[in-house]
């Protein structure tokens, strides 16, 4: 077992929401560090968060991947929501003309490192966002409105005000496109209810943001890298 896991031994809630906060932390330092921190302090990130979900795996016995076809469905449909919304309903904290998570302006338009920048975010997204997250609300926070003791409580029990509270946390934290997060926080935890764990909202998560991904890169629709 890890140091960093022995360290959390007896913290059950402290190995749930560190390695967010670790992670939106550095998050408020894009672009705040100088020209092109941006695209070097997400890398950063990434690798910092990778690396906490990694060590923290014994300790986070509900943070297993699972494929299943509602999965699939739900991640796709979210994808289906989160891009047909844009744009259709006000917005609590809005983009400048131009403004986007783009590195192949600085770094040029077919660079290696533009390249390199594009794939970091995307295996970010998909890989590292999604278990960070997903352990964060659906398992610790939905939980733990409703009982102290949030382990005890299994995923598939319903509790209807923690449901869209947590729901409604999790779209605040997503300002840009909060209605669009809301939505896509029930389907998230609707998941983890129907399947009765956390890992088919994971894959829910990763495949909505790989999906996105592509979008972005395809249509060059940076805005929604922001």
């Amino acid at each position: 077992m890890s140091l960093l896991s022995r360290k959390f031994e007896g913290a059950p809630e402290l190995a749930r929401v560190l390695p967010l906060v670790v992670f939106a932390a550095l998050t408020a330092f894009q672009g705040h560090l100088g020209k092109g921190s941006e695209y070097w302090v997400y890398l950063l990130k990434t690798v910092v968060g990778g690396w906490m979900v990694w060590e923290l795996r014994p300790r986070l016995e509900e943070m297993r991947w699972q494929i299943s076809w509602e999965a699939v469905a739900v991640g796709v449909a979210v994808f289906a929501l989160w891009v047909g919304l844009d744009g259709h309903y006000p917005r609590l904290a809005e983009l400048q003309a131009g403004a986007g998570w783009n590195p192949r302006q600085p770094l040029g338009q077919g660079s290696a490192a533009a390249w390199f920048c594009i794939v970091g975010r995307m295996a970010g997204s998909t890989l590292v966002v999604p278990p960070l997250e997903e352990v964060f609300y659906r398992s610790f926070l939905y939980r733990y409105f409703v009982k102290r003791n949030f382990r005890a409580m299994p995923f598939n029990q319903f509790h209807a005000l923690s449901f869209i509270v947590t729901a409604v946390i999790f779209g605040l934290m997503h300002a840009e496109r909060w209605l669009a997060a809301i939505l896509c926080g029930l389907a998230y935890q609707g998941l983890a209810v129907r399947k009765n764990r956390l890992g088919d909202a994971m894959t829910a998560h990763g495949l909505t943001n790989f999906l996105l991904g592509l979008w972005v890169v395809w249509k060059g629709a940076w805005h929604f890298w922001s």
